[in-house]
């Protein structure tokens, strides 16, 4: 079955960094685009960046442009979520997910937090 284990969530001060790691099995990981999704205390689900089965197009929400890349290896079956500038508004638990057809978020991994604190 489709398993997906996030990795990398830490204390960290404000201005850090962090790189998530995503490790996937129980499907063909070179074939699916491949999300991450943030959930802060109290809030709602937040889509955080998104990219394609090959790597090669990337899209992100606006608060993380330019602070936040994501990436792929498709030969290790793992994604990651390289963060910079860590904000207090960055503290969340990011979930990595499996997307299906058009955009739809269709299994999820259990979640790892980041907490960004002075």
């Amino acid at each position: 079955q489709v398993r997906l284990v996030e990795s990398g969530g830490v204390l960290v001060q404000p201005g850090g960094s962090l790189r998530l790691s995503c490790a996937a099995s129980g499907f063909t990981f070179s074939s699916y685009w491949i999300s991450w999704v943030r959930q802060a205390p109290g809030k709602g689900l937040e889509w955080v960046s998104t990219i394609n089965s090959r790597g090669g197009t990337r899209y992100y929400t606006d608060s993380v442009k330019g602070r936040f890349t994501i990436s792929r290896d498709n030969s290790k079956t793992t994604a990651f979520l390289e963060m910079n500038e860590l904000k207090f508004a960055d503290v969340a638990v990011y979930y990595c997910v499996k997307m299906g057809n058009s955009w739809s978020f269709d299994d999820w991994g259990q979640g790892t937090q980041v907490t960004v604190s002075s």
